[in-house]
């Protein structure tokens, strides 16, 4: 069976700020520099790469993703340290929900089926 695991959004208002996906491709990006390279290594469209990017850089009192024009000399995206704080306060929340409830979601489990074709 796969694994069962909570999954925290952190909402403001009707909007996602922050979830497993955009702190997925928070990491991507640090780790390639630029947002379509994480957008094509999460499998996901650029365009939806740069909605993601904007509405956290929106819903965040500082950016969390700065870029740079492309062109002949690059461009490029860069998480700012802010953007590296709140990834890791997010992953820290994270961890912590997992450890909480490890016994409860364990519990949980075992009344879902062995797979899912959904």
């Amino acid at each position: 069976m796969g694994r069962t695991e909570p999954r925290i959004r952190i909402l403001l208002g009707s909007i996602i700020a922050m979830g497993p996906g955009k702190a997925d491709l928070l990491d991507a990006i640090q780790q390639t520099g630029s947002i379509s390279a994480a957008a094509r290594r999460m499998n996901m469209s650029y365009r939806r790469a740069w909605l993601l990017v904007d509405t956290m850089n929106q819903s965040f009192r500082e950016p969390l993703v700065t870029t740079a024009a492309g062109g002949k000399g690059g461009g490029g995206a860069n998480v700012t340290e802010f953007g590296r704080d709140m990834l890791a306060r997010y992953r820290k929340m994270e961890t912590r929900a997992q450890l909480a409830i490890a016994d409860e979601i364990s519990e949980f489990g075992e009344f879902l089926v062995d797979s899912v074709d959904h």
